[in-house]
């Protein structure tokens, strides 16, 4: 496939970097590295109107948590949120991977943003992170008023593992188990451990994310095979889908996540939920976060967050 030129650039500084693949990695080694990549490929965060470092209580202690206001708004004005869980293989990251997209986010959706610290693997295992994403958003929209947002304009989004918790989220909601939801933003999720899609089998080389990689990821997140059959794990395998929140989901091509979320797509709109797909056929998995160098990222950003403004904004 062709890719973006910028994306091309992309690949030759980490070519030219040397930097080992993850799974050729620790998870302590890969870690470091993917923090030592934000710089180079990350813009500048935006300023927001205001910053809170909090948390709430989680099944094994509190889970912190990074609330955004956008840009403008007043401190006691009410606004819609969105819960983003990030992205890094339910491995790697944190509220500061995820700090300049989350800000972004706020100031173009013109919403609230509340990034979640879930626990990560190996040292906590499926379905820790399922748990504090749970109680995370459960918390979010119970402090409604302590964080100035509504209860009932709230949605969850997030990229690639954290796109794969926001989808659970939206069952869960659906299913009564956690309150309500407005929208589903969905980045190149994972939704399907079993790699059984086309191109989780021939993404293969040359790309940040491979078919590789994205195993190594999933045999530290699960605790056996098995747990790849969860829908919890695999919210593609969850035996309908109909009833979840409106949803958006952002695919790219050069991705082994590419099939599964072009498939959950196809499940949301056969089972009755209004979806809209945006897939950006000359992308690779993660270039959201590289906007310093591919300006494919903003242009994404801004559609994604046209369509989240939409959803949260009263008709």
């Amino acid at each position: 496939m062709t890719l973006d030129p910028d994306t091309l650039t992309v690949l030759d500084m980490m070519r030219a970097a040397g930097r080992p693949p993850f799974e050729r990695l620790t998870p302590d080694e890969a870690r470091a590295a993917y923090a030592a990549t934000r710089a180079a490929l990350q813009p500048d965060p935006e300023e927001v109107a205001e910053i809170r470092d909090l948390s709430v209580p989680g099944p094994l202690g509190d889970i912190p948590l990074r609330s955004y206001r956008p840009a403008g708004t007043g401190a006691e004005q009410v606004l819609p949120a969105l819960v983003y869980y990030h992205g890094g293989g339910w491995l790697l990251g944190g509220l500061d991977s995820h700090d300049v997209i989350c800000r972004r986010l706020a100031n173009l959706a013109r919403c609230a943003v509340v990034s979640v610290d879930y626990r990560m693997a190996p040292e906590h295992k499926f379905p820790a992170a399922v748990r504090d994403s749970a109680a995370a958003t459960r918390g979010v929209v119970e402090n409604a008023g302590r964080l100035r947002i509504d209860p009932a304009r709230v949605a969850v989004g997030g990229d690639s593992a954290g796109g794969n918790l926001a989808a659970v989220m939206a069952l869960m909601a659906r299913d009564g188990d956690l309150p309500k939801l407005a929208f589903q933003l969905l980045i190149y999720p994972a939704t399907d451990m079993m790699m059984v899609t086309v191109s989780s089998q021939t993404v293969r080389e040359g790309v940040p994310l491979t078919s590789d990689t994205m195993r190594w990821f999933i045999d530290h997140y699960l605790r056996d095979p098995a747990d790849g059959l969860d829908w919890r794990a695999s919210p593609l395998r969850a035996p309908s889908l109909a009833g979840t929140a409106p949803a958006l989901m952002l695919t790219a091509s050069a991705d082994p996540l590419r099939d599964e979320g072009l498939a959950y797509a196809e499940r949301l709109e056969r089972e009755g939920v209004r979806v809209k797909l945006l897939h950006v056929s000359d992308q690779v998995h993660g270039f959201m976060s590289m906007g310093r160098i591919i300006r494919a990222a903003d242009v994404s950003m801004q559609m994604m967050a046209a369509a989240l403004r939409q959803a949260l904004t009263p008709a």
